[in-house]
């Protein structure tokens, strides 16, 4: 048994994790910033420890990384640590001690890519403020592990998907009313051809490779992408949720001004950002040294986010079943 200290632990993967790490029988200790109850309520959350902090004022007088180590855990994943500086003011107040530390990254450190798939050797490619801080503190972390620092392991997720809250789109972003026109048979525009391509994955999937990690020690000082076993093309996850409701997708493939000015720039800003990359990540070093086995498929995650979306008044299909 373990204690594993689990910061942004009620959020859309630490809803999974910490029922996960209960059950295998660890000490777990949940820190957020006690605003809000995590997606899913279940039975291990009674024996949590629970530590509110406000990571951002804390780190702010520096005393956030200390807080955390004072924990006293033999692990510590960090699922919400967005720049270099505040990766690096956990990892100080860490290095004492040297627990085990996971840190949550994003297949978004690779930008346009050039080889699909796209393993977790290829060159980082990554761009815009989210990508280049999270290429930024994975060096910073692979170097840590290196000189013999805080050990860790880095993990790269997709497009994290699940009930309890909205999730890209077969457009590539967080449109509610494409999901009404695949159900309607009304026209949805895409653009480049439809072909950009999405990563969904399932945020229980993406605790199961947390918590595989956990007890992986050749994992350590390595990066790890957690996806579906397949990504997806617009076109193709279109048709597939049309075919949900018995319809067939009436696709209108459009150039970029012409989509940005149907569906808005807000929502263009978020295709564009999906389409630009279009990410196949492989998983197969998750499978050979995690053991990573993804249980739900690109269709099976959107399925039931939108049952839940559906359900919860989220989103509106005419109320047309599926």
């Amino acid at each position: 048994m373990a204690r594993v200290v689990v910061i942004g632990a009620t959020g859309h993967i630490g809803s999974y994790l910490v029922p996960r790490l209960v059950r295998a029988g660890n000490d777990v200790i949940a820190v957020s910033r006690g605003e809000r109850t995590p997606y899913h309520e279940a039975v291990e959350w009674q024996s949590v420890e629970r530590v509110n902090a406000d990571r951002d004022a804390e780190e702010a007088a520096g005393s956030f990384g200390k807080r955390i180590a004072d924990l006293e855990a033999d692990a510590v994943v960090d699922l919400i640590c967005f720049t270099p500086a505040s990766a690096q003011h956990l990892v100080d107040a860490l290095r004492p001690a040297r627990p085990l530390l996971l840190h949550c990254g994003t297949i978004w450190v690779h930008g346009r890519t050039a080889r699909v798939p796209v393993t977790e050797d290829e060159p980082r490619t990554g761009y815009g403020d989210y990508g280049s801080n999270k290429v930024a503190i994975e060096a910073l972390l692979h170097r840590e592990a290196l000189s013999g620092g805080v050990p860790n392991v880095v993990l790269h997720p997709g497009h994290i998907c699940g009930p309890g809250w909205p999730v890209i789109t077969p457009a590539g972003n967080l449109d509610a009313d494409v999901w009404r026109r695949l159900a309607a048979g009304e026209p949805v525009a895409l653009p480049a051809l439809g072909l950009g391509v999405l990563n969904h994955v399932h945020a229980d999937d993406v605790a199961q490779a947390f918590e595989r990690a956990l007890t992986r020690p050749a994992a350590v000082g390595a990066s790890f992408h957690v996806v579906a076993e397949q990504a997806m093309t617009c076109r193709g996850l279109a048709e597939e949720v049309a075919a949900w409701f018995g319809r067939e997708a009436v696709l209108d493939f459009v150039e970029w001004d012409e989509f940005e000015r149907r569906v808005g720039s807000e929502h263009a800003s978020v295709t564009r950002d999906h389409v630009e990359r279009s990410i196949a990540a492989s998983i197969e070093r998750s499978r050979s040294v995690l053991g990573y086995a993804p249980r739900y498929s690109s269709l099976d995650v959107l399925r039931q986010s939108l049952r839940w979306l559906v359900e919860d008044r989220h989103a509106d299909v005419g109320g047309q079943t599926f």
